[in-house]
């Protein structure tokens, strides 16, 4: 999902794309916020894509767009056999089905003009150069079409859909289709120019990538994200967050960064890392592990602010972890005198006697 703020106005775009059928994927754009996909096709997992709109649905404003590229100029005429049934929103507009599930998941009215199409993109275009508006001008997809793209979404992100008047916190734009299908090429060519006019910090790309599980084996397989990933990169997108989706939650660890290493173990049992291991090994677990004092260890760490200062003298003071074990003791000794360690590194060479008359200072 793709978020774009400028202003007042937060823009979401999404992009799905395929790789295999039978599954669908996104990726989105936002100037705050951005969901990106391109593995699989067809599943019908765009809600989940809005789960993170629902739950920040108790902030005020929320905007609505879908892109789709085909070069329809709506679903009206669309058989239900290729695109499933057509919806018909308040105005009239007769859009993609996906815009009357987006309704009911997030309890908005949308218009006509938050379904963006490829053919209403080429639209625009063609009658912009009719008018003469380009003076001559040879009218091209980079930069007319991508520009054309670009305005209409922070036009849309201007269209109430919520109830609410003046300009919305968020605007989510969906991008339909295949990352990688021609027909993609300018919308995502619009994106990438759309993240780096707005800056950084003002768009965020969420990857959701498929992690399949192999059924005769039970092994899941990592390649599809790494490929989408690269492809992704290759267009000007960069995901900021990756959320991996798979058949099962488990054996689906996370490890981020921890306020100290104790933390690990904690987070390893909190996500049932231990038995996943087990399960593999075919062992069984007698009991469960008793981590009580290791959590009591882990919060007294965070928690130790009084300093005690060491000296440590030596030769390669450049690298801490030369004298690694030791730092370790001194640590260990400091947390259990409920101390914070603060090391003052000495340089064994500045303690010779020709240095100290040299840099008096130090001493």
């Amino acid at each position: 999902m793709v978020v774009m703020v400028k202003a007042e106005v937060v823009v979401v775009v999404e992009v799905w794309g395929t790789m295999v059928e039978g599954e669908e994927m996104t990726v989105v754009g936002v100037v705050k916020m951005m969901m990106a996909g391109w593995v699989l096709v067809g599943q019908r997992s765009k809600l989940r894509s809005r789960s993170p709109e629902r739950v920040g649905k108790g902030r005020p404003g929320l905007h609505e767009s879908i892109g789709d590229p085909y070069l329809n100029t709506d679903a009206g005429t669309m058989s239900p056999f290729e695109h499933g049934e057509v919806f018909v929103l308040d105005d009239g507009g007769e859009v993609d089905l996906d815009l009357g599930n987006y309704e009911r998941f997030l309890d908005i009215k949308l218009t006509r003009d938050n379904n963006i199409t490829t053919g209403k993109i080429y639209q625009y275009v063609i009658d912009k150069e009719r008018r003469g508006d380009y003076l001559g001008k040879t009218v091209q997809v980079v930069p007319h079409i991508t520009d054309a793209i670009q305005e209409w979404i922070e036009r849309a992100a201007m269209i109430p859909v919520d109830g609410k008047e003046g300009p919305a916190d968020v605007c989510v734009i969906e991008l339909g289709g295949t990352i990688g299908d021609i027909e993609s090429m300018p919308f995502i060519e619009a994106l990438g120019q759309f993240s780096y006019r707005v800056g950084e910090g003002n768009f965020c790309l969420i990857h959701v990538s498929l992690v399949p599980v192999l059924s005769v084996v039970g092994e899941q397989k990592t390649k599809p994200t790494q490929h989408s990933v690269r492809g992704l990169r290759s267009m000007g997108l960069m995901p900021n967050i990756l959320a991996c989706r798979s058949a099962t939650d488990k054996n689906i660890i996370t490890l981020y960064d921890v306020s100290n290493i104790w933390h690990v173990p904690l987070l390893l049992k909190d996500q049932k890392a231990h038995e996943a291991i087990l399960k593999v090994l075919d062992l069984s677990c007698a009991s469960e592990p008793e981590l009580g004092e290791w959590t009591t260890r882990a919060k007294l760490c965070d928690s130790l602010h009084q300093p005690v200062r060491i000296a440590m003298v030596g030769k390669y003071t450049g690298l801490s972890d030369s004298y690694l074990s030791v730092l370790k003791a001194l640590l260990h000794a400091s947390v259990a005198c409920c101390r914070k360690l603060v090391i003052d590194w000495v340089l064994s060479s500045d303690l010779e006697e020709a240095t100290a008359k040299e840099v008096t200072i130090l001493f």
